[in-house]
C-alpha cells in the first residue's frame, strides 16, 4: 500500500462531497441507522484519531485512539451528524488535511513505529485509513460504489477481512475477472462473481453484480 492509494481515496471522497446539500446530507446511507452526516462524521472523526496516532507514534509515545473508548466515538458522531451540511464538509476537509499531512511526516523508517489502534504499527494505520476511505465512500450511497473499488483494494480488504470466515468453512472465490482466493477449513462454498461483487459481499456491503454460490454466514469485523 502507498500513500498515494490513501491520496486517491481522499481525494475521491472530498469531490464526491463537493456541493453537499441539506437533504442529501440528511439522506440515509448504507449503514443501517446512519445518515450521511453520520458516515462524514464519523470519518472526519476517524482521521482526527489516526493522525493523532501517528503524531505521538512520530515522538515515540503511545495514546488511545479515541478519547472515551467506544462509548466516546459513538456519542460524537452521534452528537455531529446533524450539523448543517457546510459545517460537515468543512470539518471532514480540515480532518483529512491534517491527516495527509501527518503521513506525509512518515520516513522511511518510522513505518515500524507502534501505535494503540488495533496495537499494530504505522504500516498497518496507514492500510486502515485506506480502508476507512474507500468502503465509507461506497457506504454514503452517492455515485460511488464497491463495484469502483480498485483491484488491488479488493485483494487487500480480503485478506484483512479473513476472519469473517466461521470455523468449519473452506470460503472459495473464484473471481470472473481475478485469481481464486481461499480461506479456511471444513465445508466447502464455493462462490463466483466478479472481484469487486466478492469483495462487497465479504465486506458486509451490497454487491453491484450477481454473486452465485452458497453462502456462508460471516462473523463480524475483525
Amino acid at each position: 500500500m502507498a500513500l498515494t492509494d490513501v491520496k486517491t481515496a481522499a481525494n475521491r471522497l472530498t469531490e464526491l462531497l463537493a456541493g453537499l446539500d441539506e437533504a442529501t446530507a440528511r439522506g440515509d446511507s448504507v449503514l443501517p441507522g446512519w445518515s450521511r452526516g453520520h458516515v462524514i462524521t464519523h470519518i472526519a472523526n476517524f482521521s482526527r484519531a489516526m493522525t493523532r496516532q501517528v503524531e505521538y507514534a512520530l515522538r515515540g509515545e503511545l495514546v488511545e485512539v479515541y478519547d472515551g473508548g467506544r462509548p466516546a466515538r459513538d456519542a460524537d458522531i452521534e452528537a455531529g451528524a446533524h450539523r448543517p451540511a457546510a459545517e460537515l464538509i468543512a470539518d471532514l476537509n480540515d480532518a483529512i488535511t491534517a491527516l495527509l499531512a501527518a503521513w506525509d511526516r512518515v520516513g522511511a523508517d518510522d513505518w515500524s513505529l507502534p501505535i494503540l489502534h488495533r496495537n499494530s504499527t504505522l504500516a498497518h494505520g496507514i492500510d486502515a485509513t485506506w480502508r476507512e476511505l474507500t468502503v465509507h465512500t461506497s457506504d454514503l450511497s452517492l455515485a460511488v460504489t464497491p463495484a469502483d473499488w480498485p483491484a488491488p483494494f479488493c485483494a487487500h480488504l480480503l485478506d484483512f477481512l479473513r476472519p469473517r470466515t466461521p470455523d468449519g468453512v473452506h470460503l472459495v472465490l473464484h473471481p470472473t475477472d481475478g485469481p481464486t482466493w481461499e480461506n479456511g477449513t471444513g465445508e466447502d462454498h464455493v462462490l463466483t462473481g466478479t472481484l469487486n461483487a466478492l469483495t462487497a459481499w465479504y465486506a458486509g456491503r451490497t454487491p453491484d453484480s450477481p454473486v452465485d454460490g452458497r453462502r456462508p454466514e460471516l462473523l463480524p469485523w475483525p
